[in-house]
């Protein structure tokens, strides 16, 4: 691409996403200045993948690196958007750029909604991922989790976070607490070998025989559906603490039960029963309620956006455009919208969980980067670039907010000095994957102090 097609871009937020469309437009010859919250690029690739997976992490950061070391893409680590933020959007939209895509993930969570969600020991699923991954304002938060865990819910997130509580927490017991039934698991058989080890297979027995009579009223056979649990704890990673793991089904959690000091004590469950739903099955309440005592309850109920970013926003969700496109990918699924003029919000777009918040994981959101980078193409394409700033002019704006809003910025040269210094603490003995520093201004201070 020549010079004179060439167009500024921002993008807020250095996720799978983000990092997808960054790509696809550096590579079609667009400057590219890329915003991101947290220091290290990454998103959830960084601080949402088990941090033992080094060869999933590894491979990716190999890609992001190279992508960020383009002469035509500019780095901006440490800096947040939204209203009392570095930026808002507003500033972002006046320093000039010809389009502004937003891929700053769901970094909401939704209300776990049920009544004593307050109480010591309630968590949401997300911020112990970002606790064990180490994300700045998570990784030193103590996440004091007693000797029984209850987690809910049945997918990969689940066996993620019973494997930091069995091999590296050792609690005494983990329950995942599942609304339907084993046969209607979600997570990747592939995953459960972390903790299979660990399984209490005389109790998942006895769990299964339990209600094996709601099982059979939907037409499972419950010595079928244990013999196709148990079968999948194979090729199982070695033991290395005595926690038990089970499994609570047609179970669906209606209160947190609490002790005098406000710390859990237990769950009020109800008992479900299978019906029927198309191809599939739905959970029923059953009205029969009992206690499930546990010490700390881990919910896996979906995220939302934060909505004090200063994009239109509607029940967890950034707008885009209801009116469709004849375009493929659909321009207007990609495009910000304001209801209350009923115009797009022009030049302004959203990619990944931004747009559809808890969509997939890292291969759907880099997916989906990729779609959002062709419609921003085809938007460039019917716009002038000499009608928008210069990168120069863009980047020189947005250094001179950022001194006067006094941020501290990392790029990627302070990025490099920071991997080298964590590097020499690969052997620490707190560390699941990578060594990390979990707090923003130890990081600042060690890139400074590399650099001088």
């Amino acid at each position: 691409m020549s010079a004179t097609n060439s167009h500024v871009i921002i993008l807020v937020g250095a996720g799978p996403a983000g990092m997808a469309v960054a790509s696809s437009l550096a590579k079609a010859g667009h400057e590219v200045i890329i915003l991101n919250r947290d220091i290290k690029f990454g998103g959830l690739a960084e601080y949402g993948i088990f941090p033992a997976k080094l060869k999933l992490r590894g491979g990716l950061k190999k890609q992001y690196w190279d992508m960020l070391e383009q002469p035509n893409v500019h780095y901006f680590g440490n800096v947040s958007i939204g209203k009392g933020k570095d930026l808002t959007v507003e500033d972002v939209r006046a320093l000039g750029a010809s389009a502004v895509v937003f891929a700053i993930g769901a970094q909401g969570t939704k209300a776990i909604g049920v009544e004593g969600d307050s109480a010591m020991g309630v968590f949401h699923a997300k911020d112990v991922v970002y606790h064990f991954n180490r994300l700045p304002g998570f990784g030193d938060r103590p996440f004091e989790m007693g000797k029984h865990v209850g987690i809910i819910g049945a997918g990969d997130v689940m066996v993620d976070i019973a494997h930091w509580l069995i091999r590296y927490k050792k609690v005494e017991r983990v329950t995942a607490i599942v609304r339907r039934g084993p046969a209607e698991r979600k997570y990747n058989p592939k995953e459960i070998r972390a903790v299979c080890a660990n399984m209490d297979l005389e109790g998942i027995t006895q769990e299964v025989a339990r209600i094996k009579d709601r099982l059979a009223a939907v037409g499972q056979n419950a010595e079928e559906v244990l013999n196709g649990l148990i079968n999948e704890f194979t090729k199982c990673e070695p033991k290395i603490s005595d926690t038990k793991m089970g499994f609570k089904f047609l179970a669906s959690p209606k209160r947190i039960l609490v002790d005098a000091n406000n710390r859990v004590r237990g769950l009020e469950m109800e008992d479900n029963k299978l019906e029927p739903k198309g191809d599939d099955t739905a959970a029923v309440g059953l009205k029969q309620y009992y206690e499930f005592p546990c010490d700390a309850v881990v919910f896996a109920v979906g995220d939302k956006v934060d909505e004090t970013v200063g994009l239109p926003y509607k029940s967890g969700m950034f707008v885009t455009n209801p009116n469709k496109t004849n375009n493929d990918p659909d321009d207007a699924l990609f495009q910000a919208y304001d209801e209350t003029t009923g115009k797009i919000v022009d030049g302004v777009f959203l990619a990944g969980w931004a747009r559809k918040a808890s969509e997939g994981l890292v291969g759907i959101a880099k997916r989906d980067g990729d779609w959002c980078a062709e419609v921003v193409n085809r938007y460039l394409s019917t716009t002038a670039s000499g009608t928008h700033s210069s990168a120069k002019v863009v980047l020189d704006k947005l250094a001179s907010i950022l001194k006067a809003h006094k941020s501290h910025p990392v790029d990627v040269k302070g990025l490099r000095v920071l991997e080298s210094i964590e590097k020499c603490h690969h052997g620490a003995t707190d560390c699941i994957g990578e060594f990390k520093y979990s707090s923003n201004q130890e990081m600042i201070r060690l890139i400074e102090q590399g650099k001088a």
